[in-house]
C-alpha cells in the first residue's frame, strides 16, 4: 500500500496528465490553457488539414533558455479538417474548421518512469485519441507513434521548424 501511494505522488508530480501506470489523459481545454506552437496544413491525403501544437507556458519558456523540452512537457497536436474560400485576403484561402479528426499527446519523459508500458519510450510517452474513442488507441508506440517522428529523431523527435513561439524575437528577425 505504501509503495502505490508513494508511486501515485511521483506520478502526480511528474504531469497531471499521467496516471502511476503511465496512462496518459488528453488534457481538458488546453485551447485555453496552454500555448499554441504552431501549425502544419497538410492539402491531402488521410491527414489533411490543420495540425494546431500547443505545450504549457513554462515548456516554451525551458525550450527558449536551453533548447530542449523540460522534463513534463506536454505537447499536443490537435488535426482539423479544412475548408477554403475567396476573402479579401485571396482566392482559395484555406481556414480549420470544427470537425477534429484526432489528437497526439507527447510526454517528455527524461526518468524513463515507465518502462513497461509499451506507449512510453525514446524519451516521451506516446498517446493517439480518436474524436470517438474514450481513451488512447495507440497500443504500442514503435508501431502507432514513432514511424512518423523517425525524420525529427535529431531534434528530440519533434519538427521544431514549424514552432515559431519557441523562438525569441530577437531569434526570429
Amino acid at each position: 500500500m505504501m509503495a502505490v501511494a508513494s508511486l501515485n505522488v511521483q506520478a502526480d508530480e511528474f504531469s497531471k496528465f499521467v496516471d502511476d501506470q503511465g496512462v496518459i489523459e488528453l488534457p481538458n481545454d488546453f485551447r485555453k490553457a496552454m500555448v499554441h506552437l504552431g501549425s502544419w496544413y497538410v492539402p491531402d491525403g488521410e491527414a489533411s488539414g490543420f495540425h494546431d501544437v500547443y505545450t504549457q507556458a513554462a515548456t516554451v519558456t525551458h525550450f527558449r533558455e536551453t533548447g530542449e523540452f523540460p522534463d513534463g512537457a506536454v505537447l499536443v497536436k490537435e488535426l482539423r479538417g479544412a475548408e477554403s474560400g475567396n476573402y479579401t485576403t485571396g482566392k482559395g484561402v484555406s481556414y480549420a474548421t470544427d470537425s477534429v479528426k484526432q489528437w497526439f499527446v507527447m510526454i517528455k519523459d527524461r526518468k524513463n518512469r515507465f518502462p513497461g508500458n509499451p506507449n512510453w519510450g525514446e524519451g516521451w510517452g506516446w498517446a493517439l485519441y480518436k474524436e470517438a474513442s474514450a481513451g488512447n488507441v495507440s497500443t504500442e508506440f514503435r508501431r502507432d507513434c514513432l514511424g512518423c517522428h523517425i525524420p525529427a529523431k535529431e531534434n528530440d523527435w519533434i519538427y521544431v521548424e514549424a514552432y515559431p513561439t519557441l523562438l525569441t524575437l530577437e531569434d526570429d528577425s
